[in-house]
């Protein structure tokens, strides 16, 4: 894939802040990407972070772990969402300097997109304007940026973002090591999904050890829900139905409405019908107000609902995933439903 031209001001910058004045800046992440944006990171000055809109708990904790590792290289770091950051996260260190905003402006040396399988995935207009780092961990992930590093396997962007950290020579924090912690939590379903592997429990121990406390953490994102989440997961569980190892639940707008709802409080409700005994395959779906549907998707095993997310011009994680389409929630519903069958058929 041919790369996009860099923002000429921006390498002019990096190359003018690169201490020595040796080398040219690298845009040829190919051979090792690590080393290619941690030479961005000590030539450049100021950069933004940013990652997916409707942040979770993987975006949020990364986003601010990899603006306190470049603060620790003495270098400014503006975090910019299209989205606020979801209750459940504000309380991670440093999260009420996440603002959030449609567009972005610089200078900027660089602009840090952390699980984005495109600028687009951002919300954010005016990227194209910079020079992109791409970090990403989704088997959906493409090369759309300068610098690409795409780590299928890696449990969350945020143990890539550790690993980013280490290579620049950074110090774990107690803070950053607890926004870690978080997206490893959350991204791997409280250690449950497939991603999951031994190094995803070193990760996690090297964490504790840096300072991250894992049960008030555990507290903070697993038990604390708000009472309008519960009132709109009572309304999906009465749609829930089951189809041999196929199950689906849904909400309408107004369900929203009704419970006082938000959109962050339908993360991980699919979870309650992929953890039926004997489903291998789940789908949530959100009707939203323009007539869109937002699908939710789960699976167990090899099943793949990443390339089903795809062909629905979404994408994700081989068990997790999700995309939009078009309603009405009825016609949605049939469709994904009879995907899901036809995948699940084909497993054996």
């Amino acid at each position: 894939m041919k790369l996009p031209p860099p923002n000429p001001e921006a390498v002019d910058r990096l190359q003018a802040n690169h201490a020595n004045g040796a080398g040219q800046f690298v845009i040829d992440s190919s051979a090792d990407p690590v080393k290619a944006i941690v030479d961005v990171l000590r030539r450049g000055q100021r950069f933004l972070v940013s990652s997916h809109a409707r942040p979770d708990g993987d975006a949020v904790g990364s986003v601010l772990a990899c603006a306190m590792l470049i603060q620790q290289m003495g270098k400014q770091a503006d975090m910019v969402t299209a989205d606020h950051v979801p209750l459940l996260y504000r309380q991670l260190p440093g999260a009420e300097s996440i603002h959030p905003a449609l567009a972005v402006s610089g200078p900027y040396d660089a602009v840090i997109l952390l699980e984005c399988d495109g600028l687009e995935r951002a919300g954010l207009r005016g990227l194209e304007e910079f020079f992109v780092i791409n970090i990403d961990h989704h088997v959906s992930g493409r090369a759309y940026a300068q610098v690409n590093w795409i780590d299928c396997e890696a449990a969350s962007v945020g143990e890539m973002v550790y690993r980013l950290a280490r290579a620049a020579g950074a110090t774990i924090t107690p803070e950053m090591a607890t926004c870690l912690y978080t997206t490893v939590l959350t991204d791997t379903g409280g250690f449950s999904y497939g991603s999951i592997r031994a190094s995803t429990f070193e990760l996690a121990r090297e964490l504790v050890l840096a300072g991250a406390d894992p049960v008030r953490i555990a507290e903070e994102v697993c038990f604390s829900t708000p009472l309008s989440k519960m009132l709109l997961l009572g309304t999906a569980l009465n749609n829930l139905h089951r189809e041999g190892r196929v199950a689906w639940l849904w909400v309408t707008h107004a369900d929203l409405v009704r419970t006082c709802a938000v959109d962050e409080d339908c993360e991980g409700i699919v979870n309650f019908a992929i953890g039926i005994a004997g489903i291998e395959a789940a789908a949530f779906l959100r009707e939203l107000p323009e007539d869109r549907i937002r699908v939710s998707l789960r699976s167990k095993g090899s099943l793949s609902v990443a390339a089903i997310a795809e062909r629905l011009g979404g994408g994700g994680h081989e068990n997790a995933a999700g995309c939009t389409v078009e309603g009405p929630l009825a016609r949605a519903r049939d469709q994904i439903v009879a995907i899901l069958r036809s995948a699940v058929a084909q497993q054996g």
